[in-house]
């Protein structure tokens, strides 16, 4: 099994980024899949789930309408499309396979402000 995330960077304030995890080494299609996220000296936290057929997303009340999870199946890849970042994004964002329970290495956010 194997998760390997990408799109991570710096951007200012008010800016947008998108993540992608690439799946590999499991059925993809069937899985679902979740974003998290640790920023220094804290927690890892839940941020987005997507069911595997992609009908079913919830999210962490603090990116609620800025952050959106979606998923290709034909190419392995679940995405989160970040939107109106804040400082308070900074973090670095690990994919996920609940049902695998495996993480990906992760990937820096870093919002200016």
């Amino acid at each position: 099994v194997q998760l390997v995330e990408s799109g991570g960077g710096l951007v200012q304030r008010g800016g947008s980024l998108r993540l992608s995890c690439a799946a590999s080494g499991f059925t993809f299609s069937s899985s679902g899949m979740s974003w998290y996220r640790q920023a220094p000296g804290k927690e890892r936290q839940f941020v987005a789930y997507i069911n595997s057929g992609g009908s079913s997303k919830n999210y962490a009340d603090s990116v609620k309408g800025r952050f959106t999870i979606s998923r290709d199946n034909a190419k392995n890849t679940v995405y989160l499309q970040m939107n109106s970042l804040k400082p308070e994004d900074t973090a670095v964002y690990y994919c996920y396979a609940p049902a695998r329970k495996y993480w990906g290495q992760g990937t820096q956010v870093t919002v200016s402000s």
